[in-house]
């Protein structure tokens, strides 16, 4: 690894733990709003990174590109709606990141209009900073998006479709995690989601 490419992984760093810390916190904060204790009694209503972060996920996203926070664990038995409830929580963390990604592009238009004008590597530094932070925040919104356990686009799709009633629910949720390495190793979740990256890229940076 060269000086250039650990300069990078250095400027990711804000970005990623922003990113996985307050993605974990969404579904704390809101499994707390609709009654559920369980994340308060864990420790997980807090932004403190040390909280929500998983290291290996930390690193997979660091290195290789995905990556996730230590799930947060909750009881749907204390909502009023179970099937609403699952479903506010499960798009809790999608939205936090797609706020932090929207707030974030405007420090970074900025900088970089500040770095075009004077050249200071300062502000080339800074930019990157906020420029990785959109673009991991974007990641981890479309990648979570994907419709696979254990990502909560498989738990926002079943609370929508009840898809709980169907036998073959039970079979996917078993071998969710394979089918989702399958996805990555197979090269398939880069060939979908890259084009959506870079489009939401071009319309909050660019």
């Amino acid at each position: 690894m060269n000086a250039q490419m650990i300069m990078t992984k250095i400027l990711t760093l804000p970005g990623i733990i922003l990113g996985l810390s307050l993605h974990e916190f969404a579904h704390a904060w809101m499994s707390d709003r609709l009654g559920d204790p369980t994340p308060r009694r864990q420790g997980r209503l807090t932004i403190n990174p040390m909280a929500h972060i998983d290291w290996v996920g930390f690193i997979a996203l660091l290195f290789v590109g995905f990556g996730w926070g230590r799930p947060v664990m909750i009881d749907p038995g204390y909502y009023k709606n179970r099937r609403a409830g699952e479903f506010l929580t499960g798009i809790a963390g999608i939205t936090m990141n797609l706020i932090l990604a929207v707030l974030l592009s405007f420090p970074a238009k900025a900088i970089m209009n500040v770095y075009y004008s004077t050249g200071s590597g300062l502000a080339e530094n800074t930019f990157y900073i906020f420029y990785y932070a959109v673009f991991i925040n974007i990641c981890l919104m479309l990648f979570n998006l994907i419709p696979v356990p254990p990502l909560d686009g498989w738990g926002i799709l079943t609370q929508l479709f009840n898809l709980e009633r169907y036998s073959w629910w039970y079979k996917v949720y078993q071998y969710g995690q394979w089918i989702l390495l399958l996805l990555i190793f197979a090269n398939i979740t880069d060939l979908i989601l890259g084009p959506a990256v870079n489009a939401i890229m071009h319309l909050l940076v660019f």
